[in-house]
């Protein structure tokens, strides 16, 4: 196993980093989209249709701070890549790697928007907050659902991914059903761009670091079980 890509110490080190950074990404966009709007204009964003009016407001007003968060999702989104990879490869069988697959282009259905968000911020500096609004908010749907609409399908393998992987893990017995439930509801985030977080994001995010950090230490330190066959229903 440890001679596979992405190997123990990259593997192991993933499944630990990756989930604590894209938990602390979703904990920054939101504490960072709060901070940078006054009450009244959050009242203002949350009435709008979607979340990038607040998004681009935000940025105007603390640069800085959501260029953090934006940067520290990313960051997570791509440590996951050889998470899942190393995941998929301990549970084994078909249907693993299939969800692994899945999840793995979902990832890249987020650095495609990661980068969308990216120029729609920049633009804000080059024409102004008004006008970049209203040409983001025009071309929105083309730009989200991306070229030939493939980032947007994609990011449907997120969903899909999730559900195969976390069957599979259960049935191998290598994740209980609350930790299969963990990873399952993870897949459940929001995909698309200059998307805002909230508590509940935060929150399930929280719960992939609770599924995977402890199959990471246990990767880092070459211990990890067999998997043992399905798990029962009332299982860890």
């Amino acid at each position: 196993m440890n001679t596979l890509f992405p190997g123990r110490w990259i593997g192991g080190g993933t499944l630990v980093l990756g989930p604590v950074i894209m938990c602390a990404g979703f904990l920054l966009r939101y504490l960072s989209t709060v901070t940078a709007l006054s009450p009244q204009q959050y009242a203002w964003a949350e009435a709008q249709p979607f979340a990038a009016y607040g998004q681009l407001l935000a940025y105007t007003s603390e640069p800085a701070l959501l260029t953090l968060s934006y940067a520290v999702f990313a960051l997570g989104a791509i440590l996951l890549f050889p998470a899942f990879i190393t995941l998929a490869q301990h549970v084994g069988g078909g249907l693993a790697f299939w969800g692994a697959g899945l999840l793995v282009a979902g990832l890249f259905a987020r650095l495609y928007f990661a980068g969308a968000d990216q120029t729609a911020f920049q633009l804000t500096e080059v024409i102004g907050l008004d006008q970049a609004t209203t040409a983001i908010m025009k071309e929105y749907v083309d730009i989200s659902y991306g070229p030939w609409r493939v980032p947007v399908w994609a990011s449907v393998g997120q969903f899909a991914g999730s559900l195969l992987l976390a069957v599979a893990a259960w049935r191998s017995g290598l994740f209980g059903t609350a930790r299969a439930v963990m990873l399952l509801l993870a897949g459940g985030t929001w995909m698309g761009v200059l998307k805002g977080a909230s508590i509940p994001d935060v929150l399930v995010a929280g719960l992939l670091c609770v599924a995977l950090v402890p199959l990471g230490t246990q990767v880092l330190r070459a211990r990890l079980p067999s998997p043992i066959g399905r798990s029962k229903v009332l299982s860890w």
